[in-house]
């Protein structure tokens, strides 16, 4: 029976096509890369789906420097960061995020993680239990959802601060924690922050910004979206992932020194977990200074110039097919088809003619609101967007 039930409810997803495919890559993350599908069939794809923002994740910078660190520090921390997992090149890296965030947060500590769905789970879990109030933005992503469910508080959705404000109002918790991304990673649009920001101010609350997809794309150095938009508060938390624009892995909080404090002796994720190994520490502070310096400032201008040209190309498909582009100022492009079969018989169409396109379906995006999600990297050329343009059209 219990096999009987699984099989079911795997079929209702395939009839309602929601099913996901798991690809393999078999050649290192570019703009083409080798890729076998799940019938075995192995082909050179120009891939528009990765969230490899400045195309940093092969550069063999890095690659030199991860050789370098697992020569200094082998290839494993050995225990959690509180036993002895914690080295210098994981203390290195905190300080390098410090200093990245330091003109939106004051005094600014970091702590760094495995993932940032640990970073997210992390910091509500620990700040926001108890006494606490979570007010999360409807489209935040699934692991800002999952940390607001465990984190046992009272949680509240809302889509705008005009109707966060009379919420927060309503509130008698005494520890308030606003939850949004910074860049809403299934269409690209950045949050109201500074709208958001003034509400934590005006109301004695938190601000706790998951900038994943904003970090090394938007800002002065790559520093993201709150320091794009030129905030600076105590009560910001800012959480940032390290594998995507900076092109390695792992995540990080940025906050007042009492907040990581409190991470530290709190956050389970945090401390019930065997450290990153010193080696990726070391090789992600070597692509934060890329990201951060001269060549970041060249990529993301590359970058900016093929988002307009995207763009472009883009307003005039959906106007002509009647479908909807969101609004972006990100390389996150969203097309939105629809019905879950139409997004599915585009992105195999364009699999058809050598792009990687994939469709979004529920329940990542609401019902009805299917869409092709086109990322672009540095590493793309204008006549990697020019062709795509042309096969889709």
């Amino acid at each position: 029976m219990l096999l009987e039930r699984l099989a079911e409810q795997l079929a209702a997803r395939e009839a309602a096509d929601l099913r996901r495919e798991l690809r393999t890559a078999t050649s290192p993350t570019a703009p083409r890369q080798r890729v076998r599908a799940p019938d075995g069939r192995e082909r050179t794809l120009r891939m528009f789906c990765s969230n490899d923002y400045l195309g940093l994740a092969s550069d063999p910078r890095l690659v030199a420097a991860w050789a370098e660190g697992a020569q200094t520090w082998g290839v494993g921390s050995g225990a959690s960061h509180l036993i002895s997992g914690h080295t210098a090149a994981h203390v290195a890296l905190a300080q390098a995020l410090a200093a990245l965030l330091a003109p939106v947060v004051p005094q600014a500590r970091a702590l760094t993680f495995s993932t940032g769905y640990m970073a997210n789970l992390a910091v509500l879990t620990a700040l926001g239990g108890g006494d606490a109030a979570l007010f999360c933005a409807r489209l935040n992503h699934a692991s800002l959802i999952d940390g607001a469910r465990l984190a046992r508080a009272p949680v509240v959705l809302f889509d705008t601060p005009a109707e966060l404000a009379p919420l927060l109002v309503g509130s008698d918790a005494p520890i308030k924690l606003i939850v949004t991304d910074a860049v809403f990673s299934m269409d690209g649009h950045l949050a109201p922050l500074a709208e958001l920001l003034a509400l934590a101010e005006a109301h004695d609350a938190w601000l706790v910004v998951d900038d994943a997809h904003g970090l090394g794309v938007l800002g002065p150095r790559g520093a993201g979206s709150l320091a794009h938009l030129g905030l600076r508060s105590q009560r910001l938390i800012a959480i940032g992932t390290l594998g995507k624009a900076i092109g390695v892995a792992g995540a990080f909080v940025a906050a007042h020194p009492l907040v990581i404090e409190a991470l530290t002796q709190l956050a389970r994720p945090y401390i019930y977990t065997t450290a990153a190994p010193p080696a990726l520490a070391h090789t992600t502070e070597v692509a934060l200074g890329l990201a951060a310096g001269p060549d970041g400032d060249a990529r993301r201008a590359h970058l900016a110039r093929l988002q307009a040209r995207l763009q472009a190309g883009l307003t005039t498909l959906a106007a002509a097919r009647g479908w909807r582009l969101a609004p972006t100022a990100t390389p996150i492009h969203a097309l939105i088809v629809g019905d879950n079969a139409t997004a599915l018989a585009a992105a195999q169409r364009l699999a058809e003619r050598g792009f990687r396109v994939p469709a979004i379906r529920p329940p990542t995006v609401a019902e009805g609101m299917a869409r092709l999600r086109i990322t672009l990297c540095a590493t793309h050329t204008e006549a990697d967007v020019d062709d795509l343009l042309e096969a889709m059209a």
